[in-house]
């Protein structure tokens, strides 16, 4: 059923999706699928190619229609490169299944095992339900058998649709294992789409020779180590389609309703175009409805690719992002909008986004379209996510934690000046977004941006003020007990300059007042952290505390 005419971009996908699948087999379960190849850190370009399938099926889950959401993961592709920051000592795994290759670390099974893993944790943590799929297993198991013989006795046709695109130079589509082999064949070369693993080196290096559709006997040859091979490929289960026609067959197989893919898969001529072509005439199903999505930046940075490695995770984003956070980064946007994850600064003003859109809900004034990405970002078909009971300005953990290098006494007692209407009685109340600022300040924050509070007076400064200074001191100084919370030393920095200039302390500033003010902030700085900046004032001082405060200066 359609939903509302306000409805967001996944209420729309799911509309499409739910029609599409009615008209193909009403009352069957609905497939979404997402495809990773786990040859490197999973980066959050590839948690697009989760989000995007999930979100979908979780729509269709909500409407009470059955759904799965299925995760594919490519670890039967080859090891292309080694990443940056893995020892070059793997480089002899190249060719080999990534399932094949060792873990470097030698915690887990094998290389892709070892990327999988911290993928699922964030999986969970993000509360993404998926049916895992390892194509390592459906190949070497002879769950494809029929379809790998039937692609090989369509052949021709195959090498038809293929030539209608081939260039002479095929282009590799990011995260797959490479288009130049799908193009293969040609211009009087035999053209085969299958490709053995060799039975000596282990490696995908291999060029078939000839093969005899009644007896299925595949002979090649590997360009690697010379190994020459004859097996029947009736009963061998050590090779794969390649990409181009692997991927339509497993829509096919499958039942693949939905699926989402960068916008170099669907391109002129890539590999949804041409897989759109091949489920229809070689293996008799259709192809998804489909989204293209573009990519994702972290602050500025360029295209992500993990065969580069140093890349940001979806775990490294959670390491310092509520779950809701990131789910709502990913929701807000429309597939094909690119956008950027800021791991600097910038990530208070995003949790600040946020926590403003939270307030909009709970006082009923937020859009239509904004309530279903919060619900979105907030809750699954499965139930609401854990949240933080009490969600201070994450600038303002940030800053405390900062400045108490995680004391937890310490943090405590500031926190209650935070709150003193209605304090905290423990930091429990603030987890998990306390346990996200402590990490992103331990791991962003350069050394020479850390706060470090003064031990000592700054008593050669102090002595070199003039009246005027020393009459701004004394004003904030005599303040503090009056104005001892949040607002009311925002109110109060803020009126310094201005009950020196005889004005009211709520009176509209000038440019002269703000240059007075820009002026003054300076000074508290440098006497109270010993730089000309810091954070936010109130925030400083409330942490300092007011006696410590007093202290520091004191200009006589």
């Amino acid at each position: 059923m359609a939903q509302s005419t306000e409805a967001d971009w996944v209420a729309r996908a799911a509309d499409d999706v739910i029609a599409e699948a009615e008209r193909r087999a009403p009352g069957k379960k609905i497939v979404c699928a997402s495809g990773i190849s786990p040859s490197g850190p999973i980066h959050l370009g590839n948690l697009r190619e989760i989000m995007v399938p999930h979100l979908v099926a979780d729509e269709i889950k909500r409407r009470g229609i059955d759904c799965e959401h299925i995760l594919s993961w490519d670890d039967y592709d080859r090891l292309r490169k080694v990443p940056a920051g893995q020892p070059e000592s793997f480089a002899e795994h190249i060719g080999r299944p990534l399932t094949s290759v060792p873990d470097p670390t030698g915690e887990h099974a094998s290389w892709s095992d070892h990327f999988k893993a911290p993928f699922r944790a964030a999986l969970r943590e993000l509360g993404v339900e998926v049916r895992e799929i390892s194509q390592t297993e459906m190949y070497t198991s002879g769950a494809y058998r029929e379809q790998i013989l039937h692609a090989m006795r369509e052949r021709q046709r195959i090498d038809a649709v293929l030539g209608r695109y081939r260039t002479k130079k095929a282009k590799t589509d990011e995260g797959s294992e490479g288009a130049a082999e799908d193009d293969e064949g040609g211009a009087g070369t035999a053209y085969y789409p299958y490709k053995p693993y060799c039975g000596a080196c282990g490696r995908d290096l291999t060029q078939v020779t000839s093969y005899d559709d009644e007896t299925t006997e595949i002979s090649y040859t590997c360009t690697a180590c010379g190994h020459r091979e004859s097996f029947r490929l009736d009963s061998h289960d050590q090779g794969k389609l390649v990409w181009k026609v692997d991927w339509p067959m497993r829509w096919a197989y499958e039942g693949v309703t939905f699926e989402s893919g960068g916008v170099d898969h669907s391109s002129p001529g890539s590999s949804f175009t041409v897989g759109g072509q091949l489920v229809r005439e070689v293996f008799d199903g259709l192809p998804p409805v489909y989204l293209p999505y573009s990519f994702v930046g972290i602050s500025g940075m360029a295209k992500m690719s993990s065969s580069k490695g140093g890349v940001p995770t979806a775990g490294d984003a959670l390491r310092i992002m509520e779950p809701q956070l990131l789910r709502w980064l990913y929701a807000r946007r429309q597939p094909k909008q690119a956008f950027n994850i800021s791991f600097d600064q910038e990530i208070s003003r995003t949790y600040d986004e946020w926590d403003a859109l939270e307030r909009k809900i709970e006082s009923d004034t937020a859009a239509p379209v904004d309530i279903a990405v919060h619900s979105r970002a907030a809750r699954t078909a499965a139930g609401e996510l854990p949240t933080t009971p009490r969600k201070l300005p994450f600038r303002t953990l940030a800053s405390v934690v900062d400045i108490t290098t995680g004391h937890e006494e310490q943090t405590l007692r500031i926190l209650r000046d935070f709150t003193i209407e209605d304090p905290i009685s423990s930091l429990d109340e603030t987890r998990p977004r306390l346990d996200k600022a402590e990490s992103w300040v331990s791991t962003h924050v350069d050394e020479e941006q850390r706060t470090r509070v003064r031990t000592e007076p700054d008593r050669e400064t102090l002595a070199t003020l003039g009246d005027a200074d020393r009459e701004a001191l004394k004003l904030l100084v005599d303040g503090l007990d009056e104005h001892w919370s949040l607002d009311g030393l925002t109110t109060l920095v803020y009126a310094v300059p201005k009950l020196q200039a005889g004005l009211a302390a709520d009176a509209k500033p000038t440019p002269e007042l703000k240059a007075a003010q820009r002026q003054f902030f300076a000074l508290l700085y440098k006497l109270l952290v010993g730089r000309d900046t810091g954070p936010r004032l109130p925030t400083l001082l409330l942490a300092v505390g007011a006696d410590r405060v007093r202290e520091l200066l004191a200009a006589s």
